[in-house]
């Protein structure tokens, strides 16, 4: 992950949709953006879409045009009398005047299949920083069963008490709070997180997972809030799962 996407994801949990009737293409697609420190949900048909976008909040909706039922400048009119999320249209109909009906009709930005992946993430990159660039970094606090992250102040409670962490532990605590339930390799860790040139080797990792354990754990030995998941990495566990 590059530094531009690293900051993104820092600011807080980058929330995609990507609504796409092609299976494959989404498996991939919502791969290669989750393997980047995105969260993706995926939508198969225009009306799913739609419901989607109603339950949640998202940073970016990728939509492709040629949908069964409910085509993408349908659900892209919709969206916009509602919405001012940020909307690619993806489609394999790369023709101009494709391109200019879909931007009339609301969306943001227009990429053609076959797409590089690399392209698509800087494409979300860059409606992502716009986006937050007028509204500001997430500053929300973020709660995960009895934890309760504060980004403004930089502090944690745990059932109300004040964590005692170095600032590199509130940012792996709090990258790990914000895809709870998630498993985060020891790669995936480092990226996200950023820290001095002598943190930002695999296993420090280890060594900083260890002091938070000591300090969130009634049982470091047992943990039951920030578990590992042998050869895979952490996760912080839901507030149910804990």
């Amino acid at each position: 992950m590059d530094q531009m996407t690293r900051t993104l994801v820092e600011e807080g949990t980058v929330q995609i949709l990507l609504v796409e009737d092609d299976e494959r293409l989404a498996r991939l697609t919502a791969r290669y953006l989750q393997e980047h420190g995105l969260v993706v949900t995926v939508a198969r048909t225009g009306s799913e879409g739609l419901a989607e976008a109603s339950r949640h909040a998202f940073d970016v909706i990728l939509l492709d045009l040629m949908l069964p039922g409910r085509d993408g400048l349908e659900v892209c009119r919709e969206l916009r009398t509602r919405s001012d999320v940020p909307i690619i249209m993806v489609t394999a109909r790369g023709e101009e005047a494709d391109r200019v009906l879909g931007l009339e009709t609301g969306a943001d930005d227009y990429l053609p299949k076959p797409y590089s992946s690399r392209e698509l993430l800087a494409r979300i990159r860059a409606q992502v920083r716009r986006a937050r660039g007028q509204a500001g970094p997430a500053t929300q606090p973020i709660q995960v069963g009895r934890l309760l992250l504060d980004p403004r102040s930089l502090t944690a409670t745990l059932d109300g008490r004040v964590l005692s962490l170095t600032s590199y532990e509130f940012g792996l605590l709090r990258v790990l709070a914000e895809r709870s339930g998630r498993v985060l390799s020891r790669e995936q860790l480092l990226d996200l997180v950023k820290g001095s040139a002598d943190e930002v080797f695999d296993r420090s990792i280890d060594v900083h997972i260890f002091r938070i354990r000591q300090k969130i754990e009634e049982d470091p030995r047992s943990p039951r809030l920030l578990k590992t998941v042998r050869g895979a990495g952490y996760l912080l566990a839901r507030g149910e799962e804990s």
